[in-house]
């Protein structure tokens, strides 16, 4: 069985360390196969497919080189924390404008769900993975760093990162609830799996290694939930 990680920096295992960004090895996709690869039964294949900086339209464009070519049994769509940031140098530069996400709400949802028709057209599963917390306060440190710090004028007045981060989420998972689909909730499990200062780098945004493990303990339990469920369904029903 192959499973296909579909996404962007975070499926990739982009980390912030010392003042860069890097990728680590321990990201949620290599945690998934050795876990899987320790597991009795038929083997399964873990892919890592997440590219930096990714939105759900770029998703939409490597969609059948990436996810539908490689015919995987499970692709795993872990989307949206660039969809809904914001040109931070323009916002800097105009902070009494307004200023809408990289990609509007509708927009992006309506990518997801086109995503996923493509998908299940393919006889592919596929798993909506909530969109990871971030850790605002250092987020925007981090972001007026690299910009200016009059970005803090802007989001005084229109709300914070997290408020939009945490509506795309929300609408993500009405979405998988309308569509019958699979939604694991990383988000809540990295939230009780510590201290998000532990869990979340310094750029307030992608996880650190104890991230991705709880990230990668959620998707596997969950993971084996979905697949015994399956092979029970598939079983031929007895009395015995």
């Amino acid at each position: 069985m192959k499973i296909i990680c579909f996404g962007d920096s975070i499926t990739r295992g982009v980390t912030y360390m010392k003042g860069r960004l890097r990728i680590i090895k321990q990201n949620y996709p290599t945690i998934l196969q050795d876990w899987f690869g320790q597991k009795e039964g038929p083997p399964i294949e873990v892919v890592n497919k997440g590219v930096f900086n990714d939105n759900s339209a770029h998703l939409l464009e490597r969609l059948e080189k990436d996810v539908l070519a490689e015919h995987p049994a499970i692709v795993l769509i872990g989307i949206g924390g660039n969809d809904c940031n914001f040109k931070w140098a323009e916002v800097a530069e105009f902070p009494r404008d307004d200023h809408t996400p990289t990609v509007p709400l509708d927009s992006y949802i309506e990518n997801i769900k086109t995503i996923i028709s493509k998908v299940k057209e393919e006889g592919i599963t596929p798993i909506l993975l909530a969109m990871p917390p971030l850790d605002p306060v250092r987020y925007y440190e981090y972001t007026a760093h690299l910009f200016s710090s009059k970005i803090s004028e802007w989001i005084c007045r229109t709300g914070g990162i997290e408020h939009w981060h945490g509506m795309y989420n929300r609408a993500l998972k009405k979405t998988a609830k309308e569509l019958g689909v699979k939604f694991i909730d990383i988000r809540t499990a990295m939230k009780k799996a510590g201290e998000l200062k532990v869990l979340i780098s310094d750029d307030g945004i992608h996880p650190t290694e104890a991230g991705y493990q709880a990230i990668a303990s959620e998707i596997y339990h969950s993971l084996l939930s979905i697949l015994k469920k399956e092979e029970d369904a598939a079983k031929p029903y007895s009395l015995s």
